[in-house]
């Protein structure tokens, strides 16, 4: 019914290893938590402030809000002026511009001339939709 004292002397000893091998999962987990989480996080703000920090007048800039315009004018360093319309300027926190595209930078899905005379050259593209064309003429 009650521990022999020899078992009762078995389980105190290996206390320093028992601590160590109690707290190991918790520091694997922690290291995994850093590699997955807080450092790609931190690679995402640093490219963020520099994305905002490199705006300059001519830029096309789109806001988290959806805004796009044109950057007019770099206020300070907490603000820009961008134009959204003919005539109809607007002043945002440099913070909240999530996207800047230089100025001869195409939007995504979108391609250029050269583009097309690529595909042209290739034969893989520029024909449109041929299979309307092959519709009609039959």
């Amino acid at each position: 019914m009650f521990i022999t004292p020899a078992f009762a002397q078995a389980a105190g000893s290996g206390d320093a290893n028992s601590l160590l091998m109690s707290l190991l999962p918790f520091a694997l987990i922690f290291i995994i938590m850093y590699f997955l989480i807080i450092r790609p996080q931190q690679k995402k703000a640093k490219e963020h402030a520099e994305l905002v920090k490199n705006i300059r007048r001519g830029d096309t800039a789109i806001t988290s809000s959806g805004l796009v315009g044109k950057v007019t004018k770099v206020v300070d360093d907490e603000q820009i002026e961008f134009e959204i319309a003919d005539g109809v300027r607007v002043r945002q926190m440099r913070q909240m511009i999530s996207i800047v595209r230089a100025k001869g930078e195409p939007a995504k899905g979108e391609s250029t001339k050269g583009e097309l005379a690529k595909g042209a050259a290739k034969g893989d593209g520029a024909k449109g939709n041929g299979s309307r064309d092959d519709t009609a003429a039959s």
